[in-house]
This record gives structure tokens, C-alpha cells and sequence, in this order.
């Protein structure tokens, strides 16, 4: 438990604590200003990291939470 609760902090950190570098309208980025582009990205990158964990925490394997 103590495990997962610092993966889904550390998934956190770099879309959060990076905000304050990217906060610019310039460059775009597939047509977005850039600081939206970027929140976007950790938007699918956190949900792939933590479907990623799901799939590899055998602590919990079998346990249905539906």
C-alpha cells in the first residue's frame, strides 16, 4: 500500500511541479499554446502510468473493486 501511494505522488510531480517553466503561449504545439499541450500530455501519461502499475501490483491481484 505504502508502495502505490508514492507511485501515484511521483506520477504527480513532474505534470504539477513543472507548470511554473511551461507556462507560455508560444510555441503551439498540434495547434494548442504550449502549457495546454502539456497539461493534455500528463493528462494520458498519468492515466498510462497508473493502468501500468494497476496491470503490475500483484498485492492486490484477484480482488475485484466493480
Amino acid at each position: 500500500m505504502k508502495k502505490r501511494i508514492w507511485l501515484y505522488i511521483f506520477s504527480l510531480i513532474p505534470a504539477i511541479g513543472s507548470l511554473s517553466v511551461v507556462n507560455k503561449i508560444e510555441p503551439y504545439v498540434l495547434g494548442l499554446p504550449f502549457v495546454l499541450f502539456w497539461l493534455l500530455m500528463w493528462v494520458v501519461l498519468t492515466s498510462l502510468f497508473l493502468y501500468i502499475v494497476n496491470i503490475l501490483d500483484t498485492e492486490n491481484e484477484g480482488e475485484d473493486d466493480i
